[in-house]
């Protein structure tokens, strides 16, 4: 399933909140920040029907000491989807008691 994942799976809800499902079997408020495609990063070997990479962040919504791991996402009106690799980010900037995510399809 996640490989038929395109950026346009998540656009719609880009500014909503959506539940992370951790691999503790606990529930992970966090808001769809940006959903970015990546043109750039596309394998120049692919084929051409092949999605083209994007990046999808996220910020939790509570305080949380999930750092990385595979997760499921519940968002609005759409599938869940199992087995997604959620990465921490760096504040940068940003609240640094704040937890920020990422998730990479390429």
């Amino acid at each position: 399933m996640l490989e038929l994942v395109d950026a346009a799976y998540f656009t719609p809800s880009t500014g909503q909140l959506c539940t992370l499902q951790l691999p503790d079997g606990s529930a992970l408020p966090v808001l769809v920040d940006s959903v970015n495609v990546k043109a750039q990063y596309r394998n120049p070997y692919a084929p051409e029907q092949q999605r083209l990479p994007f990046i999808v962040t996220l910020t939790a919504q509570q305080a949380t000491d999930f750092l990385e791991g595979p997760c499921a996402i519940d968002l609005p009106q759409r599938e869940r989807l199992e087995g997604v690799y959620i990465s921490r980010l760096a504040p940068l900037g940003r609240d640094p008691a704040g937890a920020y995510f990422q998730v990479v399809f390429s």
